[in-house]
């Protein structure tokens, strides 16, 4: 009987299911790959409190158990992040990661919840470029997380985001992809990878009203499932940015607050399965 690739996420729990370790799980499903999951926080939504968030975290030798487990079996072909909730946590994953040097990581640096604008650990930010970013074989900041990691705050423009590419590049990065989505002018949304040597910009068309609760986890694990499956980071990139569009495209209202993508959204639009 052949292994299937086996893919790992390291992150959250997300209860309505659009992101987290929920979102990872079901694209790396959508792409034939065995998914594995270490949880480090479970995130939840209060609809009695204007649907404030509670992020509880996972005591980091509970991490490190679970990253015991999930390389005592198979190699692990590609593994990401998720949200991480304190340096105990960060130091443990990063000191798994190294001692797996033949795993590719992709580093998906989780700042804030969905629809908030407050970093939920800010002393995280410092501990991301020290311990993580040298290990990334892929980081896949959106404009705020890319601002926090190269220091230049705000980014409003693609040249903003090639300076801060840049940054993250030479903090260690093998690849930087920079999402630009639907938060830049115009008709596009815009991802930007910087390999060291070149950019390189993805467009899709933005979706109007769109429900993109999860798109960031869902894409970063569509990268990681690609890679695992062999294909190069940068056309695992391209890859994923077409099944993410559609995953937003095939999106719903899952309540008041936010609306997820829809992970099979790819495969039901392209039959047959990837």
């Amino acid at each position: 009987m052949t292994t299937p690739p086996l893919t790992l996420t390291i992150a959250g729990n997300d209860a309505s299911g659009g992101a987290g370790i929920a979102a990872d799980l079901k694209t790396f499903a959508e792409y034939g790959t065995y998914g594995i999951a270490a949880l480090t926080v479970i995130a939840t939504m209060d609809p009695e409190n204007n649907w404030s968030h509670g992020v509880t975290p996972i005591d980091a030798h509970i991490v490190k158990d679970q990253l015991v487990t999930a390389f005592a079996g198979p190699q692990i072909k590609a593994a990401k992040t998720g949200m991480l909730p304190n340096e105990s946590v960060i130091s443990v994953i990063a000191d798994t990661l190294k001692a797996h040097p033949d795993t590719p990581v992709v580093i998906d640096p989780v700042m804030v919840c969905k629809g908030e604008s407050d970093v939920l650990n800010p002393e995280n930010v410092t501990v991301m470029k020290k311990l993580l970013v040298p290990l990334a074989t892929v980081i896949t900041p959106n404009l705020f997380e890319a601002g926090q990691l190269s220091e230049l705050g705000l980014l409003y423009t693609l040249e903003d985001m090639k300076k801060a590419a840049q940054i993250i590049h030479d903090n260690g990065a093998k690849i930087v992809v920079i999402k630009g989505g639907k938060a830049l002018e115009g008709e596009d949304a815009i991802d930007l990878i910087y390999d060291g040597h070149s950019f390189t910009t993805l467009t899709a068309k933005k979706v109007p009203h769109a429900t993109t609760h999860g798109a960031g986890c869902t894409f970063a694990a569509a990268i990681t499932a690609g890679i695992a499956k062999g294909l190069d980071p940068v056309e695992s990139i391209r890859k994923a940015k077409d099944f993410v569009t559609e995953a937003i495209q095939a999106g719903f209202e899952y309540n008041a607050f936010v609306g997820p993508v829809f992970h099979s959204g790819y495969r039901l639009n392209r039959q047959p399965s990837i």
